[in-house]
């Protein structure tokens, strides 16, 4: 189903910004909680790590002159919504990215959702069957159409996802899971801004004077 006006009330109905929603982590954190159903306190604990992550990325994140001339060239309203839950360690370090991409463009509104409260929406926009996150969904700002998504991850850290669920006799989930926070951090957010930078370039049609 394709996105607009009517399938998007709903979602909006419960959509945050950025910073409400690194408000709702602190204060979920501060009662020892973290987002969704699962409230173990390993889930808790991720939430932690990704908390103190965010941190880092809203500090160190710096746009390079590429992604900010893509950024730049959107003169028509858009909507972002970002799929995400505290939890999650990709989100952790591709939503303060986006974030800081859609601050350097008023015409751009970031909005986030959590998976497990927006289940239909989330199903509008599965992988591969699955319900990975963080997804951003990129829409028209007036009419909410669909123009584009990324998600869950930039493609080399989803090709070694693909390639440890491949693996007959997989390592334990802990080590490869430090691996791929290992890429992120050697990455410094260079391949999510080229990836969402390419996609952005591809739906943004520069007005004719």
């Amino acid at each position: 189903m394709k996105e607009n006006r009517e399938t998007m009330a709903p979602v909006l109905a419960e959509a945050v910004d950025y910073h409400t929603y690194r408000e709702l982590i602190e204060n979920l954190l501060a009662e020892n909680k973290t987002t969704g159903p699962n409230q173990s306190e390993a889930m808790v604990q991720y939430t932690q790590m990704n908390h103190q992550r965010m941190a880092r990325w809203d500090k160190r994140t710096q746009l390079s002159e590429e992604t900010l001339g893509v950024l730049e060239a959107i003169t028509h309203p858009q909507l972002w919504v970002i799929i995400t839950e505290g939890w999650c360690g990709d989100a952790a370090h591709s939503v303060p990215v986006i974030a800081k991409m859609a601050e350097s463009n008023p015409n751009i509104d970031l909005r986030l959702v959590l998976r497990d409260e927006n289940p239909d929406f989330m199903d509008r926009h599965l992988t591969n069957g699955g319900k990975s996150i963080p997804k951003l969904v990129v829409l028209d700002g007036e009419s909410h159409e669909q123009l584009w998504e990324w998600g869950p991850r930039p493609a080399p850290a989803q090709a070694m996802v693909m390639e440890y669920k491949a693996l007959p006799d997989p390592p334990p989930y802990s080590e490869f899971v430090k691996n791929v926070q290992l890429w992120y951090s050697r990455d410094k957010t260079v391949r999510i801004q080229q990836e969402v930078a390419e996609g952005l370039r591809a739906i943004t049609v520069p007005e004719v004077s």
